[in-house]
């Protein structure tokens, strides 16, 4: 997948703090029952970014990317589970993890490598996509389809502007 071509917020951010800075307002913004689908090359901070999405959404805890177990879940403000897709091929594959209990719940269904199988998941959703462009630097690039979810993103760039 390449890079969004008209994403609805553009970032650059020039450390793993700053990532992390805008997945936390991206998580203030959200109140339940939405899908942030993340996208980018390994080390590009798909996790660092939802760190911070951990804390915007009331979570307590280190958050770690879920690669051997494929989903954590936490508990904060809105539940938050944690999905790493790494290892998966096929949409069907996701199914059988028994995600639709989570999905169209109260919580945010986080999904790193979501590119992968991305039928498997609602076309409502937030998309964030994060390219590497240096050592520290990131272009983090927001979209989202659904009325709620485009509304969070806009209250997630205000946040950020605000800052």
């Amino acid at each position: 997948m390449g890079p969004i071509s008209n994403p609805a917020w553009t970032v650059v951010t020039g450390s793993a703090d700053e990532t992390r800075a805008v997945g936390e307002a991206l998580g203030r913004a959200l109140l339940g029952d939405e899908i942030v689908l993340l996208i980018g090359q390994l080390g590009a901070g798909k996790t660092t970014l939802t760190q911070g999405l951990a804390v915007g959404l009331g979570i307590d805890g280190y958050t770690k990317s879920p690669s051997f177990v494929l989903m954590n879940e936490y508990r904060g403000r809105v539940p938050l589970y944690h999905l790493d897709l790494f290892r998966i091929e096929t949409p069907e594959e996701v199914w059988d993890l028994g995600i639709e209990e989570y999905i169209g719940g109260l919580g945010v269904v986080a999904v790193e490598w979501a590119d992968r199988v991305r039928a498997a998941f609602p076309e409502e959703a937030v998309e964030v996509e994060i390219e590497v462009t240096g050592e520290d630097r990131r272009r983090i690039a927001v979209m989202a389809t659904g009325e709620p979810e485009i509304e969070a993103v806009a209250r997630a760039q205000a946040d950020w502007l605000d800052r």
